[in-house]
């Protein structure tokens, strides 16, 4: 999705006045990601999906990943944020956590073409790592052509 940008007035060499428009991707970050984040010591990463939806610059979602590498249980958390430009920042606070679940902040950066997001996770006063989340690829739509010959 592509926003044509308010027109910008400038001078060319010559002192003329020239009237120009910018393109700015806008690409809605609405969609399913799939993302890992890591420990800053020698624990194993973490594989994650979220659910985002994006309403003007406001991100909400949801999140599930597994509980422990022990068993097949999962942990289940929310999403608050925002979006500025290619700046991604969000609270994930786990709906199952137990007692011990503090909220965690991310900081994230968005790639050019709107499929990666790259940061850095912290927990208040704790600890921190970093994370990547990619966007889902969307399902692919095959048409069938078929082709009439004269006989």
């Amino acid at each position: 999705m592509c926003k044509i940008a308010p027109e910008i007035v400038a001078e060319n060499a010559a002192g003329e006045k020239i009237v120009t428009a910018r393109e700015e991707t806008a690409q809605n970050l609405t969609g399913v990601w799939n993302g890992r984040y890591f420990y800053p010591r020698e624990l194993a990463p973490v594989s994650f999906v979220a659910t985002l939806f994006e309403t003007a610059s406001a991100l909400t979602g949801t999140t599930h990943e597994p509980a422990s590498p022990a068993t097949s249980a999962l942990r289940y958390a929310t999403l608050e944020g925002r979006r500025d430009g290619r700046a991604v920042v969000f609270v994930k606070t786990y709906t199952n956590g137990g007692p011990n679940a503090q909220p965690i902040d991310y900081s994230g950066r968005l790639n050019g073409d709107a499929t990666e997001i790259e940061g850095i996770w912290r927990i208040r006063g704790n600890w921190s790592g970093k994370f990547l989340m990619v966007r889902a690829p969307a399902k692919a739509v095959s048409v069938e052509r078929k082709a009439a010959e004269r006989v």
